[in-house]
């Protein structure tokens, strides 16, 4: 028995060290898209004053403990995704006039350690004040979807329901996704009951593809999609902010 055990310990601790090896390097690989966003702008970015006045909130959903969506084959979760596409559009909307607020420039939440409520109510108040004491005039909340149904693809932009000022922003920006991202289908944009939605101002919560999707969550770890997804973005507020109307939102609701 003993000598069967000295064989089998070195054998084991090799495997172990191999396992231990992989399992870091899959872990590498899996981040090593989501890197920091570069705080240059693009050498093919040419800068105006076309939101020259407009003062922009943008929310990377989620953060810190709530990591969101998670991809199907990698493994990446959503919060990362979220933030990256998020910086990649403050400069791309800075380069265009516009002031920009976020909610959060890292990977964290803005809710305590043990809140007197429950986490996410309360890190979402604190979005929203940061929001509204920054007199935003605009909301664009990022995010990514999933779903059962692995089939399921392409970006989609939800508004508040009966408010006519989310619908416009809504729909400028599927409009514009649709037509840089060329996904397989083009998805109309929905209503949905987003505490983000409720402040009064024009919002919108951009699901900017699905990590539940393989060809998809391949595309939204690469940096270059990632970079086309803001653009498309950055498109759908210069065609909403070039319209001649614009719909008053509905007041603020208290939650």
């Amino acid at each position: 028995m003993k000598k069967l055990l000295a064989y089998l310990w070195p054998t084991a601790w090799l495997l172990a060290t191999v396992c231990c090896a992989l399992t870091l390097a899959l872990s590498g690989a899996r981040n090593l898209q989501v890197a920091a966003v570069s705080v240059n702008l693009p050498e093919d970015i040419v800068p105006s004053q076309a939101l020259a006045g407009l003062t922009i909130a943008i929310d990377a959903g989620h953060g810190g403990y709530d990591g969101g969506a998670v991809g199907r084959k990698s493994r990446t979760v959503e919060k990362d995704l979220n933030l990256d596409v998020a910086l990649r559009l403050r400069l791309l909307l800075r380069a265009q006039g516009a002031s920009v607020i976020m909610t959060r420039e890292g990977d964290y939440s803005l809710c305590d350690d043990h809140p007197p409520m429950r986490k996410k109510l309360q890190d979402m108040q604190r979005r929203a004040l940061l929001i509204t004491e920054g007199r935003a005039d605009l909301l664009l909340s990022i995010h990514m979807n999933e779903y059962a149904n692995a089939r399921q693809a392409g970006p989609q932009v939800f508004f508040r329901e009966d408010c006519p000022a989310g619908r416009a922003l809504a729909e400028s920006l599927q409009a514009a996704m649709n037509e840089a991202l060329q996904p397989p289908r083009n998805r109309q944009v929905g209503t949905g009951d987003y505490y983000i939605l409720t402040l009064g101002i024009p919002s919108a919560l951009v699901e900017c593809g699905f990590l539940s999707n393989a060809r998809e969550e391949e595309l939204l770890r690469g940096a270059t999609y990632r970079e086309r997804v803001a653009r498309s973005i950055r498109n759908g507020v210069l065609g909403w902010a070039a319209g001649e109307e614009k719909p008053e939102a509905l007041p603020r609701q208290q939650r």
